[in-house]
């Protein structure tokens, strides 16, 4: 039997934990024997509870480790402030999984200033404000694992998703740089790229994908991602309805000519475009064997 791969001792922030694909992240990250500081908008339900403090008391009442911190973290204070919960509860982070998002769809010429900057503002901003805050606690002891949180709309483009998009994509660069710079600091920088039936996107997944799209079926693959057995960084992975795979930014092996004119662009777009013959040119960081 495969020894299960736990958390134990091990500091998690997870943004966006009071729902969807952020709580099922938590979850298992506790059960694992993590202790989970769970963040999300400070919004009271019915019986006094925030998202992030209903989770967290599941989390206890399984008999696991999780404090809230309520707000949004596209506030600019919002990563210090999470990460001092974390200090203040635990004495350490060692995993960050930046989750949370919204979405303001429209399309590009109908978008409004506010639809862009409330987007990039939670998940851009506030993923490079917690990954700052928290850089620094993981460069001392030397060790970190950050998830960040990409899109198909991100890496393929999607209509009427111009804000989101964008944010999405900048992330791809921002987690490939990290990775990058962590290196040498035993900070391991990933993505994913989920697919799961949650408040945000449940309306536009049709009603039958919606169980085999369930936020559980991704949530192994971020756990993974966080785990120090996990020897990836920089990279892009996929997961969704129990099909998990890999992301790749590729160059075709193109057309060469020191002399190109643009008539020879032209006449040589075909060998241009042709992916019969592709590399990884910027491939993830190979740390070295344990």
């Amino acid at each position: 039997m495969t020894e299960q791969l736990r958390f134990d001792g091990r500091v998690a922030i997870v943004t966006g934990g009071g729902g969807g694909l952020g709580r099922s992240y938590a979850r298992l990250l506790a059960a694992r024997g993590a202790h989970v500081v769970v963040n999300d908008i400070d919004r009271k339900d019915g019986g006094g509870l925030t998202p992030a403090g209903a989770v967290a008391a599941e989390i206890a009442a399984r008999g696991g480790s999780a404090v809230a911190h309520d707000g949004s973290i596209a506030e600019p204070s919002a990563g210090p402030a999470v990460v001092g919960t974390a200090l203040e509860a635990f004495g350490r982070v060692d995993i960050v999984v930046n989750n949370a998002g919204i979405v303001r769809d429209r399309t590009f010429g109908k978008m409004s200033d506010e639809e862009v900057a409330e987007v990039l503002d939670v998940h851009l901003h506030g993923t490079i404000g917690l990954t700052r805050a928290a850089w620094g606690v993981m460069r001392e002891r030397r060790y970190g694992r950050v998830v960040m949180t990409t899109s198909v709309a991100g890496l393929w483009g999607n209509l009427g998703q111009a804000n989101y998009s964008a944010a999405k994509a900048g992330l791809v660069g921002l987690g490939r740089t990290l990775a990058i710079e962590g290196a040498r600091f035993g900070i391991q920088v990933n993505l994913i790229s989920p697919g799961a039936a949650t408040s945000m996107t449940a309306a536009m997944l049709p009603e039958d994908l919606h169980a085999r799209m369930s936020p559980e079926r991704v949530a192994p693959m971020v756990a993974y991602l966080c785990h120090e057995s996990c020897p990836l960084t920089g990279e892009i992975l996929f997961a969704a309805a129990g099909r998990y795979a890999r992301n790749l930014i590729i160059e075709t092996a193109g057309y060469e000519n020191d002399e190109a004119t643009v008539e020879d662009i032209a006449a040589h777009l075909p060998d241009i475009l042709d992916t019969t013959s592709w590399t990884v040119p910027a491939q993830a960081v190979q740390l070295p064997p344990r």
